[in-house]
C-alpha cells in the first residue's frame, strides 16, 4: 500500500516528536504542524487503520515498525537535502522548506545518487 505524502509528513512529526517527548499526543502534532485537531484526528484514524501508528487507552500515539520506517526514510531526505541546500547558500528558512516539497517526491534511485555523491565529498 502507498503512503500520500501527508501521511508521510505525520509519520515524520511523530518521528520527531518522540524523540524530544516521552509521549507524543494529538494536540502535539497539532502544535507542531500547525493543523487543526479534526485534521490530525483524522488522520491518526487513518494512519492507525493502515497500521503505520498505535494509540493507546491514554491516546499516546507510535510509530510501528512500517510507520518507522516510513518516518526514518522521509526525515532521512529532509534532513540531508536541507543540508545540500543551506551548503549552496541557501537561507535556513527556504532549504528546509524545499526539502520538505523534494522529499515527498524525489526517486529512490535519484535520492541514493544524492547521497552517495555528497558523501564523497
Amino acid at each position: 500500500m502507498s503512503i500520500q505524502e501527508s501521511g508521510e509528513m505525520y509519520l515524520e512529526t511523530v518521528l520527531v516528536l518522540s524523540e524530544k517527548l516521552e509521549n507524543v499526543r494529538s494536540i502535539d502534532i497539532c502544535e507542531q504542524m500547525g493543523f487543526s485537531k479534526p485534521s490530525v484526528s483524522r488522520a491518526v484514524s487513518i494512519l492507525k487503520a493502515e497500521n503505520y501508528i498505535s494509540v493507546n487507552a491514554n491516546g499516546y500515539i507510535t510509530l510501528t515498525e512500517s510507520g518507522k520506517a516510513i518516518a526514518r526514510k522521509i526525515y532521512e531526505r529532509h534532513t540531508l537535502l536541507t543540508n545540500a541546500l543551506r551548503a549552496l547558500g541557501v537561507s535556513e528558512k527556504a532549504a528546509s522548506e524545499d526539502a520538505c516539497k523534494i522529499e515527498h517526491d524525489i526517486s529512490d534511485e535519484s535520492f541514493e545518487a544524492i547521497k552517495k555523491h555528497l558523501s564523497c565529498k
